[in-house]
C-alpha cells in the first residue's frame, strides 16, 4: 500500500481544549480520609504490603484509566509518599486523564456526543503529549511516563499537584506507560509519531520487566485493568523468570490483589473452565490462578474504585498503626 492509501491527518480540524464540554472536574477528587469497612482481603494485602516494604521488595501498582477517574488520585499519591508503592503501571487512557486534569482542572469528553459530530478526541491542547513523547524518543534515553511526568512536574500545569505522573517524577517512582496503537485519543492527532510512541512504551514495559524480576516476596496490585495488566504483567513475569532460573532463583512467592467491579464466583485459584464466560476475564485466569500457582496468593476484591483504593488506604493505615 502506497501513503496515498492512508488517512491523512493534516485534513483534521482540532479544537481548543476550553470548547470541549468536561464530564469531570477538580470536584470529582476525593479529600483524604473517609470511613467504612474494610474487606478481609484488603486488611490481607495491606499487611503483605507492610511486610514487602520492610524487606525491601516490590509493590507494583497497575491500573487502568478508570481509576483517575474516580478521583482517588490523592490516595494514591499518599501511598507514593509513604514509600509503599515502588513502581506504577497504567496505559494510555491515564496518561490523558492525568495530563489534562493537571492542565484544565477537568477532563473526560462524552463518547456519544462527539463521535457524533467528528469532534471526539481531537482537542489542541491534549494532542501535546505527542510533542513530549517524541521529544522522548528524539533524546533517546527516556520512557513514555518518565517523560511526560517530568514534562508536568516541570511545567506550567495549574493542577500538577493532583498528577500522579508529577508525583512519581518528583518522588523518583518509575512511572511506566503500555500503549496500544490506536487505543488512545492522541493517535488520532496529525503529530502522533508511532515511532516514538512504540520506542518510548517498550522502554517502559522493560523497566516494568526489571521490577518483576525483583518481585519475589512483593505485591502486585492490580485495579480496574482487564488486558493491560494480566497481558503485560505474564510476558514481563516470564521473562523474569528465564533470567531468575538461569541464575538458580525462582519468582513465585508473592501476593497479587485484583480489584475490579466484575462478580466472580468460584475457586478464584483455580482457573475458570473454557466453557465458562469468566475464562475471557483474563485478570481471573492470568492474575488470581496462573501467575501465582507456583507458592503465590491471590486475592479479590470487588468494588468501584471510589471505594476500595480508600479502603486499601486505611486498612495500610490500620495495619502500620497496629504494626
Amino acid at each position: 500500500m502506497t501513503d496515498a492509501g492512508l488517512f491523512d491527518r493534516q485534513r483534521l480540524r482540532l479544537r481548543p481544549l476550553a470548547e470541549r464540554t468536561h464530564d469531570l472536574s477538580l470536584r470529582a477528587l476525593q479529600p483524604l480520609g473517609g470511613a467504612g469497612d474494610i474487606p478481609a482481603e484488603l486488611r490481607a494485602t495491606a499487611a503483605r504490603i507492610l511486610a514487602a516494604r520492610r524487606e525491601g521488595r516490590p509493590v507494583i501498582l497497575m491500573m487502568g484509566a478508570h481509576v483517575l477517574r474516580a478521583g482517588v488520585q490523592r490516595f494514591l499519591i499518599d501511598l507514593l509518599e509513604r514509600g509503599l508503592v515502588t513502581l506504577v503501571a497504567m496505559n494510555g487512557a491515564c496518561v490523558i486523564h492525568d495530563y489534562e486534569f493537571a492542565l484544565a482542572g477537568a477532563t473526560t469528553e462524552s463518547v456519544a456526543r462527539y463521535i457524533a459530530t467528528g469532534e471526539f478526541g481531537l482537542w489542541e491542547e491534549t494532542g501535546r503529549i505527542n510533542d513530549i513523547v517524541n521529544a522522548a524518543h528524539a533524546s533517546g534515553g527516556v520512557g513514555m511516563g518518565e517523560a511526560v511526568g517530568a514534562a508536568i512536574f516541570d511545567g506550567d500545569f495549574p493542577h500538577k499537584e493532583i498528577s500522579l505522573l508529577a508525583a512519581c517524577r518528583r518522588l523518583g517512582v518509575p512511572a511506566t506507560v503500555h500503549v496500544g496503537i490506536g487505543y488512545d485519543i492522541i493517535h488520532e492527532h496529525p503529530n502522533f509519531d508511532g515511532a516514538a510512541a512504540g520506542a518510548t512504551s517498550y522502554r517502559d514495559f522493560l523497566r516494568f520487566a526489571a521490577e518483576v524480576e525483583r518481585l519475589e516476596g512483593g505485591v502486585l496490585l492490580s485495579f480496574g485493568s482487564a488486558v493491560m495488566a494480566p497481558e503485560v504483567f505474564l510476558k514481563a513475569l516470564a521473562m523474569a523468570r528465564n533470567v531468575a532460573a538461569g541464575g538458580g532463583r525462582a519468582i513465585s512467592r508473592f501476593d497479587v490483589l485484583v480489584a475490579d467491579i466484575r462478580e466472580l464466583r468460584g475457586d478464584l485459584a483455580a482457573e475458570p473452565d473454557r466453557a465458562d464466560p469468566a475464562y475471557y476475564f483474563r485478570p481471573w485466569k492470568t492474575l488470581l490462578a496462573r501467575t501465582v500457582a507456583g507458592g503465590g496468593e491471590s486475592r479479590y476484591v470487588r468494588g468501584r474504585h471510589e471505594q476500595t483504593v480508600p479502603a486499601l488506604w486505611r486498612a495500610l493505615g490500620a495495619a502500620a498503626g497496629g504494626a
